[in-house]
């Protein structure tokens, strides 16, 4: 599993050396959260899409509110956070 506390979803195509530049410079650069404000170095990871930004713990809150809001079964609603956190069972 990837050590990047930023992780980048749709961005353009890029070269590969544009990669490692920009994975060299990607924890140095602070990104906020767009939900909490919080910056990457406060999380444990942040999502960066077309201009917005989610946090670890936002992205959590969302899940659990999301699993109460439809009151799924709760070992239907603890396979789906297990598969989140990527523990298998």
């Amino acid at each position: 599993m990837s050590e990047d506390k930023v992780v980048s979803l749709g961005s353009k195509k890029k070269h590969h050396t544009d990669e490692v530049l920009e994975d060299n410079n990607k924890d140095k650069e602070l990104v906020y959260c767009s939900f909490c404000g919080r910056p990457n170095t406060e999380v444990i990871k942040m999502i960066q899409g077309p201009g917005v930004n989610i946090c670890s713990e936002c992205t959590m809150i969302a899940v659990q509110y999301l699993i109460l809001q439809d009151r799924m079964p709760s070992a239907e609603a603890q396979q789906i956070l297990d598969a989140f956190w990527g523990k298998a069972r």
